[in-house]
């Protein structure tokens, strides 16, 4: 794929950017060009920043909200039930906001040195390499899928390191991403809008005080002090930041089935409409069932963790499982949406078969995966019965 030039790639900040109430109509209305370009428009970015997604975790000591996980739910779907790609990079803003948080006080100094709205991406998987440099690692290497990296103003990259004491650990590193090159490799079915491109760093000192390791971020761990929403274990939330996307995306979808259904009813003579009704009844209660559901397994696994319920590992294990059984839930509503729709639901020009890609390639996420979370339900439900003989 070609590779994007540094200046060119830089978002454009509108004079006048959208304030958090209408980002979602302004998302909604650029949804389509957002599937042509394989990326949010510089002013959808700036409207996610004004809507305080980036800030949503960030502490209170660098003038961010320390917001709950209820509230994050609530919001990322709000918004992603107009764009499903808005609502997936308001999600990662907010996500990578709090990792930050695990750096160290210089790192954290040097990421909200202008203010608790810096955008943060990044990268979960490791990739690349770190070759000991001083106090530090110069970095290299090339990682895929870093959604929302084209407003990012630093990257959080996964990277396997070797320590000074000997050995090896996965951390995370931060980059400015002006140091980072992107090539254009996102053209998926669906969430087009994400610009998940490839970022790739050719040679970058990483100060170790700029770093902290992937195992933290995993146990929750924290300093006395800490806020609440930044120890919280990250499998016992991760499916959050991609399964509550895919939520708002249905709901989308049956917004904009009904209101085809609505429309094909205002064609048909009443004394026709009875078989029809039956088949559309079942499939909007059932798809309309399941999405319910799915949005109470996702706000119990939110208030868990804003409850400080999900540290335990039964729980942090039902909390995993709700998430990934939620995006099964999802996905079977959705395609039956999709389906019942009629020729009129497959038309490029409308928005159903547009959340219908978007919740079919959300689901796809490793994080959503069935068999780790049931694995691991199930280890610590036998854990559980076992001790309590």
């Amino acid at each position: 794929m070609a590779e994007v030039a540094e200046k060119s790639d830089t978002p454009v900040t509108p004079t006048a950017a959208p304030d958090g109430r209408t980002v979602g109509e302004l998302a909604a209305a650029q949804a389509h060009r957002a599937d042509r370009d394989c990326r949010l428009s510089g002013e959808v970015f700036a409207g996610i920043r004004a809507a305080g997604f980036a800030r949503h975790f960030v502490p209170a000591r660098w003038g961010g909200r320390e917001g709950g996980f209820v509230e994050y739910v609530e919001e990322v779907e709000a918004l992603s039930r107009r764009d499903a790609s808005a609502g997936w990079c308001a999600a990662i803003a907010a996500t990578f906001g709090r990792m930050a948080a695990y750096l160290p006080e210089p790192g954290r100094r040097r990421v909200w040195a202008d203010g608790p709205d810096a955008f943060v991406a990044g990268a979960l998987v490791p990739a690349g390499q770190a070759v000991p440099d001083g106090a530090g690692w110069t970095l290299s290497g090339r990682w895929p899928y870093i959604s929302g990296v084209h407003a990012a103003d630093w990257v959080l990259l996964s990277c396997v390191v070797p320590l000074a004491a000997k050995g090896r650990e996965p951390r995370f590193l931060l980059v400015p991403r002006a140091s980072c090159r992107i090539e254009q490799t996102w053209d998926s079915v669906g969430m087009r809008g994400t610009g998940s491109d490839t970022v790739v760093v050719d040679s970058a000192f990483v100060p170790e005080e700029h770093s902290f390791p992937q195992a933290d971020l995993v146990a929750g761990l924290g300093s006395p002090g800490t806020p609440a929403c930044l120890t919280v274990p990250l499998r016992s939330v991760s499916g959050l930041t991609f399964a509550v996307p895919l939520l708002g995306a249905v709901r989308g979808a049956l917004d904009s089935w009904s209101a085809g259904v609505l429309r094909k009813r205002a064609d048909v003579p009443a004394v026709q409409r009875s078989d029809a009704d039956a088949t559309t009844a079942m499939a909007l209660a059932r798809s309309a069932g399941e999405a319910d559901a799915a949005g109470l397994l996702l706000s119990r696994a939110a208030q868990d963790a804003d409850l400080g319920l999900v540290r335990d590992e039964w729980a942090g294990s039902r909390a995993q499982r709700d998430q990934v059984l939620a995006a099964d839930l999802l996905l079977d509503a959705v395609n039956r949406l999709q389906r019942t729709a009629g020729t009129s639901g497959q038309s490029l020009a409308g928005d159903l078969q547009r959340f219908w890609r978007d919740a079919n390639t959300a689901a796809g996420h490793a994080v959503l995966r069935w068999e780790p979370a049931a694995r691991r339900f199930a280890k610590a439900e036998f854990g559980r019965l076992v001790g309590t003989r």
